[in-house]
């Protein structure tokens, strides 16, 4: 684990409100550069990621890299004095993080406009299925249905099969990635400017995946081409694709422009290639994508997955073995980049995790605690933060509020 430091967002305090995946992502990638974040989670319940597997025992196995560097407090904001709580946690927040339904926060009396007059220069980060705007705002958004909604599930898979979602939720963690952008570029916003206000930051979990098929959109636009499902990167570039090797294992291959198939028919000792009106450009090889294939796969089968791998690793071609997370455990890169540490857990003593990235030369991001027990910094914050009394504290917990 990195050594513990502050990291380029130290001093900056966001409250996250949200549950599951995509905005308590973007919080975390907060946290591990530094930003104070507690999260208020529902007293005797949590975020619901708590109980989303996989699991070791009755152990969630998400919960350590998802809710690292945070702190947890209990707190029911739908109650009046939970409210009153709340807004004195506002008054010393930079940024909240929501994800409810859109109109929820409002419902309760505690939207922007109501925030805004406890503390002005509040960053308000939202994220919903289909944004705060628009004939879908109010349906329920998660994010497998939001990938398909976002034209990326057509183009997956193979055309003579259904469409194929991401077996994993893709869409979330890009959207947290997207959502942690929009936050550091509002507060630089704020704190550049004379006025010093806050603003609201908002997305729909589609619109993130949609952003990055502007291909698809230009494409459509200008040819009337509605791209169908297809593997790997159809129609870009040939030879592409994933390729079986003599040992039974895989390989993924690009050779996205010329001069790197170049390099590769040099490995392959099929210079001829470069030669025929066939094969020496990518778009004259799209067109005879079907032979190019046929020689390259035919070429790959003769090598094991090392060999291959090593070879055109020496010839500069982009290849990259496929891995497992088995390999990646054994791998010395994943280890030399520390993308890989360890996290304490108060039962299951030590949890690997994925490292802090990016990384910063200057402050450096870490991993400074473990992820939370439920209401572990209920003192801290209370106590602490807010002045209350043990008394008060005490009552709180007796109403259910915190």
């Amino acid at each position: 684990m990195s050594k513990v430091n502050f990291g380029p967002l130290t001093g900056v305090k966001i409250l996250d409100i949200s549950t599951m995946i995509a905005a308590p992502f973007g919080a975390t990638l907060l946290a591990d550069f530094g930003a104070d974040v507690t999260k208020i989670e529902l007293p005797g319940k949590g975020d619901t990621l708590r109980t989303v597997g996989p699991w070791k025992g009755e152990e969630g196995l998400r919960w350590p890299g998802l809710a690292r560097n945070k702190k947890s407090i209990t707190l029911d904001i739908r109650t009046e004095d939970g409210k009153k709580l709340f807004k004195k946690l506002i008054a010393q927040s930079d940024v909240l993080v929501e994800n409810f339904r859109p109109g929820t926060m409002e419902k309760w009396g505690l939207g922007y406009e109501e925030l805004k007059e406890v503390n002005p220069e509040l960053i308000m980060s939202r994220v919903s299925g289909y944004g705060q705007t628009g004939p879908y705002s109010e349906k329920a958004g998660f994010g497998t249905p939001g990938t398909a909604f976002s034209g990326h599930t057509a183009i997956q898979g193979y055309p003579d099969r259904p469409p194929v979602s991401p077996s994993y939720s893709l869409l979330d963690y890009i959207t947290g990635v997207y959502m942690a952008l929009a936050t550091v570029s509002a507060l630089y916003n704020r704190d550049v400017n004379e006025d010093g206000e806050g603003q609201i930051v908002e997305m729909g979990l589609y619109e993130s995946i949609f952003r990055m098929l502007e291909f698809l959109v230009a494409e459509y636009d200008q040819n009337g081409k509605v791209r169908e499902r297809s593997p790997g990167l159809s129609g870009h570039s040939s030879p592409a694709g994933t390729y079986a090797t003599s040992d039974g294992k895989f390989v993924v291959l690009v050779t996205s422009t010329d001069s790197t198939f170049n390099r590769l028919a040099e490995a392959m000792e099929r210079t001829d290639m470069l030669e025929d009106d066939r094969y020496y450009t990518n778009s004259e090889r799209l067109k005879n994508d079907e032979q190019v294939q046929e020689i390259v796969s035919n070429w790959i089968r003769k090598y094991t997955q090392k060999e291959l791998t090593e070879k055109l690793d020496s010839f500069g071609v982009p290849i990259s073995p496929i891995y497992t997370i088995e390999d990646i455990f054994q791998d010395p890169h994943f280890k030399a980049r520390e993308n890989i540490v360890e996290v304490e857990h108060p039962r299951l003593g030590k949890v690997k995790v994925p490292g802090v990235v990016p990384k910063f030369s200057k402050t450096p991001g870490a991993i400074r605690h473990r992820a939370p027990d439920l209401g572990e910094h209920n003192d801290e914050i209370y106590s602490g933060s807010l002045g209350l009394s043990t008394e008060e504290v005490k009552q709180l917990k007796e109403k259910g509020i915190i």
